[in-house]
């Protein structure tokens, strides 16, 4: 199916706004130095899946974002693979029964970034999760993740928190995907 395309002035018929697929749910700007950053009110009913993109901002250090929902503090389950750009050299991590998702994002002095698609945070069922970010860097990788949680809570909010140091600036974005 082509898109739709619009121009200034259109009217816009019902077909044509359902055709859309993803919906902006909301923006959180990350402020300065800070230690996680909590987006509440990112998951409702309104949506099963959602994408979350991080861009723009920086770190302190280089340092992976660990991912959590709501307050809770177990059961994450993960995998992770990176490809290292000068090596091209596979690397892996994974995590059973853990705090949190690990390499749900990149922070260094250059850059932040990730993007999380999440199934099913507001439903009263497993969340699992893909995840993807590139390290900007001569030695960095790109890298890849997905996993689950392991109870059928449901979730409004999420924290990121960088595995050493804080970031700065940038925003994330939540989408949700139109069921």
């Amino acid at each position: 199916m082509t898109y739709p395309t619009f121009n200034s002035g259109d009217v816009l018929t019902a077909a044509e706004m359902n055709a859309v697929g993803l919906w902006l749910v909301k923006t959180q700007t990350i402020g300065t130095a800070v230690a996680s950053v909590t987006v509440t009110d990112a998951f409702s009913s309104d949506y099963d899946n959602y994408k979350i993109v991080i861009s723009d901002g920086v770190g302190s250090t280089i340092a992976t974002l660990n991912m959590t929902l709501g307050a809770t503090a177990t059961g994450y389950y993960f995998g992770a693979i990176a490809m290292a750009f000068a090596t091209a050299s596979l690397t892996s991590l994974n995590g059973t029964n853990t705090t949190s998702w690990s390499r749900a994002g990149i922070a260094n002095t250059s850059i932040l970034n990730g993007e999380i698609e999440l199934f099913n945070p507001n439903l009263a069922k497993r969340t699992h999760y893909n995840g993807r970010y590139v390290q900007t860097i001569t030695t960095g990788s790109a890298n890849i993740s997905g996993g689950f949680l392991d109870n059928a809570t449901q979730y409004t909010a999420f924290t990121l928190t960088p595995s050493t140091g804080t970031i700065t600036g940038g925003t994330i974005r939540v989408y949700g995907m139109r069921n």
